[in-house]
């Protein structure tokens, strides 16, 4: 039995949730989230909670299970904080800058890396080397996030390179004589 979806998710006030033949609309403060909830799930609101049970007990409808509960949380946490990744840039001359809704890169590369901002996210940039991603979609933070880290990720040897604040990069001892 999933220990995560059994816990009903609690709709705080300002919240609205429309659920219809399996589309959900969650509106809050910050914005509006959609999700198609999977057949093999079944969605029940009841007063300020939403419950989340399997159909049947198959593998793949207990697996779902706690997978919808958790997205349906996120959705509501989304709409009423929203969600924030910080990335930093580490290495001598590798710098950032935002220019309109696209981000400009120098990791050291012979050109300037741009990133185009996509929709729903906005992205701040503090002293050059710290990027702070925000938005109310918590996977698309993180997607954006995962994007901008994959153009230069931390090498191991001095560290340099773009990585999660707080992210601890194993160090690799160099060449002996």
């Amino acid at each position: 039995m999933s220990r995560v979806g059994k816990n009903p998710v609690t709709i705080p006030s300002g919240v609205t949730v429309d659920y219809k033949e399996q589309d959900m609309k969650i509106k809050g403060p910050k914005g509006e989230l959609h999700l198609v909830v999977h057949p093999k799930v079944q969605v029940k609101i009841e007063g300020q909670q939403i419950s989340v049970a399997p159909i049947g007990s198959d593998l793949e409808s207990r697996a779902l299970w706690a997978t919808m509960q958790r997205r349906i949380t996120n959705m509501v946490l989304g709409v009423t904080q929203g969600f924030t990744k910080d990335l930093e840039i580490e290495g001598v001359g590798y710098r950032c800058n935002l220019q309109g809704k696209e981000l400009v890169l120098q990791l050291g590369y012979s050109h300037d890396v741009r990133y185009a901002i996509p929709e729903g996210i906005s992205v701040a940039v503090d002293k050059q080397t710290l990027i702070k991603i925000t938005g109310i979609d918590k996977e698309k933070v993180g997607q954006v996030a995962a994007e901008i880290r994959s153009y230069r990720p931390p090498e191991p040897y001095k560290g340099k390179g773009v990585r999660y604040a707080g992210e601890f990069i194993l160090r690799k001892e160099g060449k002996k004589k």
